[in-house]
């Protein structure tokens, strides 16, 4: 199981969309399960983009803040989640992939502060007592600040970046911030200007882990709701997500194995592939 949060920077590089195809794609084993949360404190956008608005608010995170002083936040935390299992098109168990909605309004984030470390904590147990993934979408600012707790108690971190000079500026500094306060720190690329992976790394001095292409008409399924096409599961996008979503794993194993061999042998695997 693992916990993996993914980090944007201004320029709007595509942090939701790519981690929604991820979730849509990502390996799943029988019994196992993915939460995608939406950790913005800018605020979310699956509500209102791929779900339309048909949900209305009465879901997201929002809502853990009044569980908290409650005491009642494992519970409530899982009334928040909403069942995406069929929007990859495909015959799966309810509640494979799952949504924690993020906040609708930025100002909802003055009330989290104590909620970003209990959420992180919950994550923490999901992982180690469940057969559940998490994914964190921490946004252009999440991961500094209180909600960085989040980052500091992920299995890996990374950054999402286009290979343009605007995205590549903006990105220096997310990601040095990034690895001060959490050291490794990945790469995951949309491919969408002149710039090629290995250039990517010399410029930002951290690996590019994985690829997805740069395909708006596709995106706008996932960033929008827009009409899904014919044959949307097999678009080059998320083929890609489906690669992206197994290096992703395997990078996450390795990390675990250098921290702990032990971690390796109870995966019952090598990952030496694994770059």
């Amino acid at each position: 199981m693992a916990v993996i949060a993914l980090a944007g920077c201004s320029g709007a590089p595509g942090v939701t969309t790519s981690a929604l195809a991820l979730l849509l794609s990502w390996p799943l084993d029988p019994g196992r399960r993915m939460i995608l949360a939406e950790c913005d404190p800018d605020g979310g956008a699956v509500l209102h983009g791929l779900l339309q608005g048909s949900l209305g608010d009465r879901y997201g995170l929002r809502n853990l803040s009044v569980a908290a002083r409650k005491n009642e936040f494992s519970d409530a935390f899982w009334r928040q989640l909403i069942d995406l299992s069929s929007e990859d098109g495909k015959q799966e168990s309810p509640r494979d992939r799952l949504l924690l909605p993020g906040l609708t309004d930025p100002a909802q984030a003055a009330s989290l502060g104590s909620v970003w470390k209990i959420l992180a904590q919950m994550f923490r147990g999901i992982d180690a007592q469940t057969q559940h993934d998490v994914m964190i979408d921490l946004g252009r600012r999440g991961g500094s600040g209180p909600s960085g707790v989040l980052a500091e108690q992920a299995d890996a971190v990374f950054v999402v970046v286009r290979n343009t000079l605007r995205c590549l500026q903006a990105a220096e500094g997310r990601v040095r911030t990034l690895e001060e306060r959490v050291g490794d720190v990945g790469v995951l690329l949309i491919d969408e200007g002149p710039y090629p992976a290995g250039e990517v790394q010399r410029v930002l001095q951290v690996p590019v882990v994985a690829t997805l292409p740069y395909t708006p008409k596709d995106a706008r399924v996932l960033s929008d709701g827009a009409e899904q096409p014919r044959h949307f599961t097999k678009s080059s996008l998320m083929k890609s997500a489906r690669t992206a979503s197994s290096v992703l794993v395997q990078r996450v194993a390795l990390r675990r194995a250098r921290l702990d061999p032990r971690n390796l042998r109870a995966a019952g695997g090598e990952v030496t592939g694994a770059r």
